[in-house]
């Protein structure tokens, strides 16, 4: 008898805190700005998305973290190139960079056009090869 009454007890305890959610998510959704609601109600297709910055600030943001000095892919490119660091290198053209991200070389893994697009990816290749 006792096990029943806690486990009602228990039950009962439980749909109290569920039951509090809804009315939490009312009142947090009462004290959002103008500006939160119309961010929430605006949905932009990735492929429509310019460029977010330089390609600089791309490499920066989605390569350098493997292709800089201490990164894996310039430690692993030292043992096969005389120049391994990407922006000291003359010898890529943007094609190829944009084929080795796309397909993935060795140990690189593929960058998805979820990761970075087409554009970013263009962007990130000419300002490899501009240099």
């Amino acid at each position: 008898m006792k096990k029943q009454l806690l486990s009602a007890a228990c039950l009962c305890f439980l749909m109290a805190a569920c039951g509090n959610k809804t009315e939490e998510t009312a009142t947090s959704s009462e004290t959002q700005t103008p500006a939160m609601a119309k961010a929430d109600q605006e949905v932009m297709p990735v492929t429509s998305q310019a460029p977010a910055g330089s390609g600089k600030a791309l490499f920066e943001r989605s390569c350098a973290m493997c292709h800089r000095d201490m990164g894996m892919g310039t430690g692993l490119l030292a043992r096969r190139v005389d120049v391994a660091k990407l922006e000291d290198r003359s010898d890529l053209n943007a094609d190829y960079i944009i084929q080795a991200a796309r397909i993935g070389i060795g140990n690189m893994p593929v960058i998805t056009r979820g990761e970075v697009s087409d554009e970013e990816l263009q962007a990130i290749a000419d300002y490899l090869t501009s240099e």
